[in-house]
């Protein structure tokens, strides 16, 4: 039993690429050729060398001394909000934009919602000198306008969604309509573990950084690469699967999936897929889905831009159907207060798809020799906003 992808595209019954027949030939040719491109040595050794002198990878695992006191347990927060631009974003377009460039696209589309993804696009377009477009849904714009200036700055143009909830899921529809429309010179990064295959298995793989420098790190302060715990927030899930990835077939690794409950979970303002959702397929691929009776999308809703998803990639759906993973879905007033606390605890302000993952620490039990892994995804510059309206600050 492997809780990796297998040769058709599938993380048990999910995956898979559904997709219109204009947009078969690009996601064939990078079916055909990411495997290869991304083991040649030359891509390996740039990839690499981007991640550490442009990146600053090797990202800190610190010991939350305070949090550790708290929790009664080891707590480590791997630190992926020190990488340059603020989160793990930009593993995944570093890899992508070496990709696109030696498949000769010369134009780079996006979406994103918390903006952090369109960031990361709009900075490796800089660096290579290619043409960018990002979606972003206009509710989005509004609520991460720090993130839509430096994606501005760094010279991408940034597309409203003005359709359905315009947020993340309206962002990636406008996204695949420019692809279809512009299939010969464009090349789409996708942000996260979601999309037709190869997708969740090319992101995953190049956040698998995550988990592959937790390993040694651990290692080196414990003795042992594995962790008793892998805490992770998840709406598409690329940090998720990032910081599981090493860990996907380790039965003694217990794998925490932490997803947004909005105003809670039958609230009908949710973004809690594993709770809601029903088998459905969303932007190419067959995964679970928040839906109606008659297979329409549900509108998703999280205080958080990034987890405001109606579905979770393919990878997280098979971990939470064959109950590898432990999913938990946390409230914006739970995971507000634990952002809140982790500033003043340990002098490190989370984003608030972050802050769900610290929140999932209050409903959990460890004993003291545990050793546990929260993966701090991205900063709070970000949110300010919205924690300076949530707590009057």
């Amino acid at each position: 039993m492997t809780y990796h992808v297998n040769e058709k595209g599938y993380y048990g019954e999910f995956g898979g690429a559904y997709i219109p027949e204009m947009l078969y030939p690009n996601v064939e040719k990078l079916r055909q050729n990411y495997l290869k491109i991304t083991a040649e040595p030359e891509f390996q050794k740039e990839f690499d060398e981007l991640l550490k002198d442009y990146v600053g990878r090797p990202t800190p695992l610190y010991y939350a001394k305070n949090l550790s006191e708290k929790y009664k347990a080891k707590i480590y927060l791997k630190r992926e909000d020190l990488c340059h631009t603020g989160a793990h974003k930009i593993n995944n377009t570093i890899g992508q934009i070496l990709l696109a460039k030696r498949l000769g696209k010369t134009r780079i589309i996006a979406e994103t919602g918390a903006g952090q993804h369109g960031v990361a696009t709009a900075t490796v377009c800089a660096l290579m000198g290619l043409q960018c477009i990002v979606y972003m849904g206009e509710v989005d714009i509004k609520r991460q306008a720090p993130n839509v200036a430096r994606m501005k700055m760094l010279g991408a143009e940034v597309r409203p969604a003005l359709s359905g909830s315009r947020t993340l899921k309206d962002a990636t529809n406008e996204a695949i309509r420019d692809w279809i429309n512009n299939p010969v010179d464009t090349y789409y990064i996708i942000g996260s573990v979601v999309g037709p295959h190869p997708y969740p298995d090319m992101v995953a793989r190049f956040q698998s950084v995550i988990s592959s420098e937790i390993k040694m790190q651990l290692l080196e302060k414990e003795g042992k690469e594995s962790p008793d715990y892998v805490i992770a927030c998840v709406g598409g899930g690329s940090n998720a699967a990032g910081a599981y990835y090493h860990f996907l077939d380790d039965a003694d690794v217990k794998i925490i999936a932490v997803e947004a409950a909005g105003l809670g979970v039958h609230s009908g303002e949710s973004a809690a897929t594993s709770a809601l959702g029903k088998i459905g397929i969303i932007h190419g691929s067959k995964t679970l889905l928040m839906q109606t009776d008659d297979g329409q999308i549900t509108e998703p809703y999280s205080i958080s831009a990034g987890l405001d998803y109606p579905g979770v990639g393919p990878m997280h759906a098979h971990l939470f159907a064959s109950k590898r993973a432990q999913f938990i879905s946390i409230t914006d007033e739970d995971a507000m207060n634990a952002g809140l606390a982790l500033s003043k605890m340990e002098g490190i302000i989370p984003a608030i798809e972050s802050a769900h993952a610290f929140a999932a620490l209050d409903v959990m039990k460890f004993n003291e020799e545990e050793v546990v892994v929260v993966n701090l995804s991205g900063r709070g510059d970000k949110d300010l906003q919205t924690y300076i309206d949530y707590f009057k600050l």
